[in-house]
């Protein structure tokens, strides 16, 4: 007999869990978009967006994926035949390169495999053997949302300024914003991108570039910009031409969605927040490593906790296992479990030994330790061999004084 009946959980890696609030925000008929409440909030929302990214420059909004942020970015920095490197720590990473070859940009690309974070030594070192400084751009996720590696944006921003390289700095914030810390201008980042859909707990279809005035004058001349994907006006619309900030009409209820998000966020604390992630990461990684101890083929996919994200974990179980514990859970309990996305190998070609546990954006203990629970009660309906005692541990973690 199924227990999957009532609220089911969704905790993928994105879209993430939308808040009753968030909802409830969206429950109304449409506004007027010439004048009026949605208009007027605009500049309230624009100015908590550059607060929660930790920056005073430019913002520009679009409407779309993960993938149009990548294509703003590229657009309105790049001509065809330019040169920049890109840092891959997984599938998006790899994405993000794919993305900019369509578009005719030359790529260098380092690729960190899926269980390491982006080395800065080796990022000089490519930075000082260009001499004749040919590359425009360092492109880079904060967190890869397939293997749930974190790069430190801080170390490549340091290794940029050993080589003294004038490259500009992106950082693909899409997995990580409202997760983990950031802090644009802090560290020294010229442009960062972000979706609505995971830690600004949103209806996915919203996407947010931020942009220093040294990008803003680096991309005057690109090439691949085009009237749809200018950055210029959407950042700093004429007077009156409120439309600018979108091309056209603007995704109304998403913005209501938004305000109250963020709303949620700043009641919170932003500090609160990123210790509230870094909390429930530390309650699953502390399960897995339990499950590992009577199992060898469970595990983290990212074994230095440093370069573990806040918001996601990628776990090992081996094939067909985690297919098999994912299609349980789901069916049984109402969990829902992330794929192994990007995870394939050639001996495991559908990724069916691997899963994501998210852990982003409107989630709390009880949920994080109850899907704790869950997958240990579908582990041993599964007959699936692992260690004792997750759930204490990842209690015993979550609930620890922060270090």
């Amino acid at each position: 007999m199924s227990l999957a009946n009532g609220r089911r959980y969704l905790a993928i890696p994105g879209p993430s869990v939308l808040p009753d609030r968030v909802l409830a925000a969206m429950q109304r008929p449409s506004p007027n978009i010439y004048a009026g409440e949605l208009v007027d909030m605009i500049s309230g929302l624009w100015a908590d967006l550059k607060r929660l990214a930790g920056t005073q420059g430019h913002l520009a909004a679009y409407i779309g994926n993960g993938h149009a942020g990548w294509e703003a970015v590229d657009t309105n920095l790049f001509s065809r035949g330019d040169r920049v490197l890109v840092l891959a720590c997984g599938n998006f990473g790899h994405g993000w390169a794919n993305a900019l070859r369509a578009l005719g940009v030359e790529v260098d690309l380092l690729d960190f495999g899926k269980r390491s974070a982006a080395d800065p030594a080796q990022v000089e070192a490519a930075l000082r053997a260009d001499t004749s400084g040919q590359i425009k751009a360092v492109l880079m996720t904060q967190v890869d949302t397939a293997t749930s590696v974190k790069s430190d944006v801080k170390a490549i921003r340091a290794a940029i300024d050993a080589a003294g390289h004038g490259a500009l700095f992106c950082v693909d914030c899409i997995a990580s914003l409202g997760c983990d810390d950031y802090r644009m201008d802090e560290w020294g980042v010229d442009v960062t991108l972000a979706a609505s859909q995971k830690g600004l707990m949103t209806p996915a279809g919203m996407v947010f570039v931020w942009f220093s005035e040294k990008a803003r004058l680096a991309g005057q001349g690109a090439g691949l910009r085009t009237p749809y994907w200018n950055w210029g006006p959407r950042a700093n619309p004429a007077p009156g031409e409120f439309w600018e900030y979108w091309h056209g009409t603007a995704p109304t209820h998403h913005l209501f969605a938004l305000r109250a998000a963020l709303d949620m966020i700043f009641e919170e604390g932003l500090a609160q927040v990123h210790q509230r992630h870094a909390r429930l990461a530390r309650a699953v990684w502390a399960a897995v490593e339990c499950w590992g101890q009577g199992n060898a083929a469970i595990g983290l996919n990212v074994a230095a906790p440093a370069a573990r994200a806040g918001a996601v974990t990628s776990i090992r179980l081996g094939a067909p296992d985690a297919t098999r514990l994912r299609t349980w859970v789901e069916a049984e309990a109402g969990l829902t479990l992330g794929v192994g996305l990007g995870m394939g190998t050639p001996e495991d070609p559908k990724a069916d030994g691997w899963l994501r546990l998210a852990h982003m954006g409107h989630v709390n203990a009880h949920m994080t330790l109850g899907a704790i629970g869950v997958i240990e009660a579908g582990l041993n309906a599964l007959g699936i061999a692992h260690g004792a005692g997750a759930v204490a541990a990842a209690g015993k973690a979550a609930f620890a004084p922060h270090p």
